[in-house]
């Protein structure tokens, strides 16, 4: 399925429009992430904070903006890496299907 999409060398989307919910397991597959409820809370979470701000958020933008809809709890770096533990950014907008984050390693 992933070998009918057209991605960047580092496995990032090329087209938004060509992410569906049944890509996103083989893409944390990729990363060796198997998702969870809780990565779904995240990864659905910058999908629409793509939607609004036309951008995938940098780290420290994603825990800011996590802790303001999900509270402390979720909103904080530990957490997130916790999920995501090569960069909760890096990895939850190449799950979501979205472009690398500009200030992203």
């Amino acid at each position: 399925m992933l070998d009918n999409i057209a991605r960047d060398k580092q496995g990032y989307l090329l087209n938004t429009n060509d992410w569906t919910e049944a890509l996103a397991p083989l893409l944390a597959a990729e990363e060796g992430i198997e998702l969870t409820e809780a990565h779904w809370e995240i990864v659905r979470f910058v999908r629409d904070f793509y939607g609004e701000y036309k951008t995938s958020p940098a780290v420290r933008l994603l825990v800011k903006a996590v802790k303001e809809k999900y509270g402390e709890e979720k909103g904080n770096s530990p957490y997130l890496f916790k999920l995501f533990p090569e960069g909760p950014a890096k990895q939850a907008t190449k799950i979501a299907g979205l472009p690398k984050p500009a200030k992203c390693l």
